[in-house]
């Protein structure tokens, strides 16, 4: 990682604005709790909101509920895309996707600055901050969700439809924040999104930036176990059809093929709805979120053949039905290879240690990279902590990254990319 230096005014002033931006839906233990769509999410958008007027740019909101910063100085023409999210996870960290919007405003008022500096060079396209709506996707359901509706991948009706437990939807959500716009967003050129790692490598190896290669694959799903109510005390074991248990031999499924494919299958189950929920009640429902997630795809279609096998047998083992519906997924695809190289070649003019990673993760750049070259970038995570308020990235990392981010996202404007690819429009 980098060491620590004497930071400028303008590092000194965006470590303030993190600090700043950290306090709306802090917890108690140095976290933050700003799901989709809160009282919390609002607060910190027009707080964003403000920061990007007071530097002269232009705040939208589109309808599925992304926070567009526009700087134009190119009339008509398209956009350089530079952001990332600021919804969380309930007692989250401050740092996941947060500081990809933070770092994308203060890389975009750096460049204002540069460009009206007497004999600056004009860019040949604009540039546009972005705050994605539900990229966690905690409170509803799918993840990334704005940055899919903007892509075409997911219809507006659709996502505006989605419910969350208590029965709101995303619609009621967004104009009960004042979110809800009509702006169509703008046309993009190129994007390009900082973020932390969320894993232990690159802080292991002391590296600076992560370009950002290609993503892991990913199968998502929604199983609902279904059972039959029963009396826990009276209702002898052999007549019981407990919805818990079959939940349960589903979890530890998972579990096990991530065993059988030791670091190259990763799998998970990170949420159950039991019902009824009452302490003597046999469960007669579990829903649950299960994923699976590999970077080789032969190894996650045998993955997925295997869990659905065992489904079949959960359900005699436990006397249940497995009602199976598809969340969503993606397959592994990479990052333009020019996007990459141009990253390689800033971190090596600002003597920043670098290397080329893979996200197992999911965020808004594996949708935009679908439609325009796209570079993404990753500074380390202290312990690999992620999703948990003890996440944690050090100053120096954080103000390094946004020098790295800065400097890209200036050559994407100024058409660096323009003679390795045509310009591709949303």
């Amino acid at each position: 990682m980098t060491s620590t230096t004497s930071f400028t005014a303008l590092d000194t002033a965006f470590v303030a604005d993190f600090h700043t931006m950290s306090t709306f839906g802090a917890t108690e233990n140095g976290g933050v709790d700003r799901q989709a769509g809160t009282a919390a999410d609002g607060e910190q958008r027009r707080w964003l909101t403000s920061l990007l007027q007071d530097r002269g740019f232009t705040v939208k909101f589109d309808a599925a509920g992304n926070q567009w910063g526009l700087y134009e100085t190119v009339p008509g023409a398209p956009f350089v895309v530079v952001g990332s999210h600021m919804d969380s996870q309930p007692t989250a960290g401050r740092y996941d996707g947060a500081y990809g919007v933070l770092a994308a405003a203060h890389a975009a008022f750096r460049l204002a600055a540069r460009w009206n500096e007497p004999g600056a060079s004009a860019p040949t396209f604009n540039i546009a901050v972005v705050n994605w709506f539900n990229e966690e996707g905690s409170r509803f359901k799918p993840s990334m969700m704005g940055s899919s509706v903007y892509t075409g991948k997911l219809e507006l009706e659709t996502a505006l439809a989605t419910t969350d437990a208590a029965g709101t939807s995303v619609r009621e959500a967004l104009e009960s924040i004042g979110c809800r716009g009509t702006f169509a967003g703008p046309t993009a050129a190129y994007c390009a999104e900082i973020h932390i790692e969320q894993g232990r490598s690159m802080e292991r190896e002391g590296i600076t930036i992560g370009l950002v290669s290609s993503n892991w694959a990913a199968n998502k799903y929604e199983f609902v176990v279904h059972g039959e109510q029963a009396h826990t005390g009276s209702t002898v074991i052999e007549d019981r059809k407990d919805a818990l248990l079959g939940a349960s031999m589903l979890v530890v499924a998972a579990r096990e093929l991530a065993n059988r494919f030791p670091g190259v299958l990763h799998t998970s189950v990170g949420q159950l709805n039991v019902y009824p929920n009452s302490p003597v009640v046999v469960p007669s429902r579990v829903s649950l979120l299960l994923d699976l997630r590999s970077a080789d795809e032969a190894v996650l279609a045998e993955a997925d053949a295997l869990l659905h096998e065992r489904i079949t047998e959960i359900e005699a083992l436990a006397n249940v039905a497995v009602e199976q519906n598809h969340s969503h997924s993606w397959p592994v695809t990479p990052y333009q290879p020019e996007g990459v190289e141009l990253a390689a070649k800033v971190a090596a003019d600002l003597g920043l240690s670098n290397k080329t990673v893979m996200t197992l993760a999911g965020h808004d750049s594996t949708n935009m990279k679908d439609i325009v070259p796209t570079v993404m970038l990753f500074v380390p995570s202290v312990d690999g902590i992620s999703h948990n308020e003890h996440e944690y990235t050090t100053d120096e990392d954080i103000v390094a990254g946004l020098a790295m981010l800065t400097e890209v996202v200036d050559r994407l404007c100024h058409g660096a990319l323009e003679d390795q690819d045509p310009v591709r429009t949303a």
